[in-house]
Order: C-alpha cells, then sequence, then structure tokens
C-alpha cells in the first residue's frame, strides 16, 4: 500500500513561497508560515561548473521539523533529512558512507518545515512518472494546495524495486552534463523494501531545483 502524505497544520492550511536569491543567508526561525526555501541552483551547477558551497547543515540543526534533499558541495554525496534527522550518503573506496550528522554543507538544497502531514492512498492504476506527477497536483489543488508555488510532499509504503544513486563527481572535471551526473559515483537496485520518500513539486522552478524536463 503507497501513501501521499502533505503538510497539514489543524485545521488551516498555511503557504507562502519566499524566493531565494544567489546571497547566502540564513534559514528563518521555525513559524506557523509554511515555506519552501532553496540554496544553489541546478542551472549554475550544470552551466556554469559552480558546485562550491552555498549553506552549511549546521544552521539547520536548531530547527524542529525540517524536511531537506540536496547535493553535498563538490558533487561529494546527497542530502536527506527527514524531521531534523540527517541521512546523508557519500561514497569512500567504492563503498557508501552513511552519515547522520549535521557536519555538510550543500551545494544544492531544497527545505521546509513541516509539523504535520496529511495522509492519502495512492491509486494502484498509477504506476509512472507522469501519472504520479498528475495525481500529486490534482491532491494538492483539491486540499487547497496552490500548484503554481513549491510544495513538499512524502511518499511512504512498500515499493517493489527501485534505482537508487550516490553522486561521486571527479576532482577538478568543470564539465557538467545530466548523463556524467547520473554515471558518477555507484547505483544500484533495491527490492521489495518499505521506504520514505521525500520530494519537493514545482512547474516553475525548473533548472533551479526540478530538471529543465
Amino acid at each position: 500500500m503507497k501513501y501521499l502524505l502533505f503538510l497539514f497544520s489543524g485545521v488551516l492550511f498555511f503557504y507562502s513561497c519566499t524566493e531565494h536569491n544567489n546571497q547566502e543567508e540564513k534559514p528563518p526561525e521555525q513559524s506557523s508560515k509554511f515555506e519552501v526555501k532553496w540554496f544553489g541552483a541546478l542551472k549554475n551547477m550544470m552551466h556554469k561548473g559552480d558546485i562550491s558551497a552555498k549553506v552549511d547543515l549546521e544552521e539547520l540543526k536548531e530547527i524542529k521539523h525540517v524536511y531537506a534533499i540536496g547535493a553535498i558541495e563538490n558533487l561529494k554525496g546527497e542530502i536527506q533529512i527527514f524531521n531534523g534527522e540527517p541521512f546523508n550518503t557519500s561514497v569512500k573506496d567504492s563503498t557508501i558512507v552513511f552519515d547522520k550528522t549535521f557536519n555538510k554543507k550543500a551545494t544544492l538544497l531544497v527545505y521546509s518545515i513541516v509539523e504535520n502531514w496529511n495522509s492519502f492512498e495512492i491509486p494502484d492504476n498509477i504506476v509512472t512518472h507522469k501519472e504520479l506527477e498528475k495525481y500529486i497536483a490534482n491532491i494538492a489543488e483539491q486540499n487547497g494546495i496552490n500548484i503554481n508555488e513549491p510544495f513538499p510532499f512524502l511518499i511512504e509504503g512498500t515499493i517493489s524495486a527501485f534505482d537508487w544513486h550516490v553522486i561521486d563527481w571527479a576532482d577538478g572535471d568543470t564539465v557538467h552534463s545530466h548523463e556524467k551526473h547520473v554515471d558518477s559515483g555507484l547505483n544500484g537496485t533495491i527490492e521489495n523494501r518499505d521506504v520514505a520518500l521525500l520530494g519537493f513539486y514545482s512547474n516553475s522552478h525548473h533548472a533551479i531545483f526540478t530538471h529543465h524536463t
């Protein structure tokens, strides 16, 4: 059984999106207003080769209920934070290393603060990425979420299989492409596993924190 979870707070849904400029800034203090924030941009990585640090994860350490995904500086691993708990991954000696600390910096990071989630069952006939994307948008609209602004979602359930990838960019390589990003690092397939998947939906942040397609 698969479930889609959207943020939900009491009887009111609070939403806002704050555009982030290229200047570094500290994350906001937790408040009753929901926000999606980001540091860095895919287009700067792909077209300018900028994989330098944009934010220190230590700045998120004291913020409750933070959910985040991103890439470690210099593209040396992946960042995931679930409800304030990091699950970062990197590659060392052809082996995945798990790191549950905030002792990392990110070249790209998207995050939000979500105290509670509202759950919806995903129908069995939703099987492709495109169908899932459409379903997420439809459920969001039906529950008062403005899909023209970014919002987070969680998917929880048992998967038959999924492909994973942990990037490990070669030092000194300044030529970036989607294919090279996919080929860099380690990858594999996990089957029949209970999982929690974090994502951020947006139809207006292509090349910022979603791919251009």
